[in-house]
């Protein structure tokens, strides 16, 4: 007998597994072929790596509220498990890896790492991966149905990839320094 919900699990993973495929054969391309603007494709594949990664360190903090509210062990609560472990391991991780990895390509081949701003941008994405790890430990505890945190402070955490974004949007855009 078949089970339903493992199958579109799987389909998810693959279909996931398939776009990220996409994404990386893409980028090998770009460094493969070499074309005259390759830095800008490169740039704009870490900035979508970007967008991936923040719309999955704004939206988690967001399911783990949901998840403090439900009961442990109910069927909301069962849902929300699948829900952050897809968005974290599918969406996030992939995300994340990619766009440190193009992005320290960038502030190579672009600045030769040198720059006050640029610094203090990687220094912020360095927070940004200290979130994204904090919300994998929440993600596995809320796996136990531990209720890690409360309501409030995921409230509170919600609001922290939000304005470390800002300040790298700032850095990179104004390079104050």
């Amino acid at each position: 007998m078949t089970n339903p919900e493992a199958d579109a699990g799987a389909g998810a993973w693959r279909r996931a597994g398939a776009a990220i495929a996409v994404f990386l054969a893409l980028i090998g391309a770009v460094f493969f072929f070499a074309p005259d603007d390759a830095y800008l494709w490169i740039k704009a594949m870490h900035v979508i790596a970007v967008i991936s990664w923040m719309a999955g360190l704004l939206y988690l903090p967001r399911l783990f509220i949901y998840h403090h509210q439900s009961a442990p062990g109910s069927g909301t609560s069962d849902t929300l498990k699948v829900m952050e472990r897809r968005l974290f391991r599918v969406i996030m991780n992939p995300a994340m890896m990619i766009s440190w990895a193009l992005g320290l390509y960038l502030a190579w081949d672009g600045f030769g790492l040198i720059g006050g701003w640029l610094h203090a941008k990687i220094a912020a994405v360095a927070l940004m991966t200290a979130a994204h790890v904090y919300f994998g430990r929440a993600m596995r505890a809320f796996g136990r149905d531990e209720r890690p945190s409360t309501e409030r402070g995921w409230r509170f955490l919600n609001e922290v990839p939000a304005l470390l974004m800002i300040a790298i949007v700032l850095l990179v855009i104004v390079k104050p320094f």
